[in-house]
């Protein structure tokens, strides 16, 4: 797309295909270097890091409903090209959705500096190392129209999600985090949403690429696959007396929440991230 023709990283794949492999090598690296040292805590860097994503997923959040209100844009389909100026402005908060995703990086490296090898899943990896790639793409040919919605419901996600990582941190607040199985719930109509809203525009179509639709729809639809599985192994399947008496309760909740939520994050998000 013209429009988006020298905004910063996506003239080139060059850049996200090396930071996503760096991203991947600073895992295995990573896991290695710290197999023989202690834990880092990194409570203050925890704190600060998640306040950041949340006030930057508000931002878009908020700025992608005035942009599409102020473009008339139709829920049901939206082309590339009949909003004018308001699609540049999508376009503008698309590239930060885009440009969250690297920085999203950081939730995996947070885990391999503080041990926690058994939350890095294939789920977590494979959200996180696609959903950067796949938004270079959409940026590059299709960076406003329908793309808007899997972007704006995430970034509503990531709000409740971040903050609620942030908070889990600082220990007089994990009491009050009693939400943690209604966010799994709430990233998993997230997903459904979008493939419906996805769908919507392929059965009455705008003229927005159908190949992007039915692309965007099977990738959301491995992110429920995936997230029913997480979710019918932390709230449905229920430990058996042996499991309840031979592991510790710590090995099961950690910072407030199950160890297995973190392999989720970002929505979609993570989620932990559609988003």
């Amino acid at each position: 797309d013209t429009r988006v023709r020298g905004w910063f990283l996506l003239d080139s794949y060059l850049p996200t295909f090396f930071l996503t492999g760096a991203y991947l090598l600073c895992i295995w690296l990573g896991n290695k270097f710290m197999k023989n040292r202690p834990p880092f805590s990194l409570r203050p860097h925890l704190i600060v890091y998640n306040l950041g994503i949340t006030l930057l997923s508000f931002y878009m959040l908020i700025e992608l409903i005035l942009a599409t209100w102020e473009g008339g844009y139709n829920l049901q389909c939206q082309n590339l090209h009949s909003a004018g100026e308001a699609d540049i402005r999508v376009a503008k908060v698309l590239w930060w959705y885009y440009f969250s995703k690297v920085i999203e990086f950081m939730d995996t490296i947070f885990f391999v500096l503080r041990k926690k090898s058994s939350q890095i899943t294939f789920l977590h990896v494979y959200h996180h190392a696609t959903m950067f790639n796949i938004w270079w793409c959409v940026l590059n040919w299709i960076p406003c129209g329908q793309s808007f919605f899997g972007p704006t419901l995430n970034s509503f996600i990531h709000v409740l999600m971040y903050s609620y990582y942030g908070l889990s941190v600082i220990p007089s607040m994990r009491k009050y985090l009693w939400w943690k199985k209604y966010l799994t719930q709430a990233q998993l109509i997230q997903f459904l949403l979008t493939i419906v809203h996805t769908l919507s525009a392929a059965v009455k179509p705008c003229g927005f690429p159908f190949g992007c639709l039915m692309f965007q729809s099977s990738y959301m639809a491995t992110l429920v696959i995936l997230f029913i599985n997480f979710y019918i192994k932390t709230y449905r399947k229920a430990p058996s007396r042996t499991a309840v008496k031979e592991t510790p309760a710590t090995t099961e909740v950690k910072n407030g929440f199950h160890k297995d939520y973190f392999a989720a994050a970002n929505g979609l998000q993570n989620n932990k991230k559609a988003q």
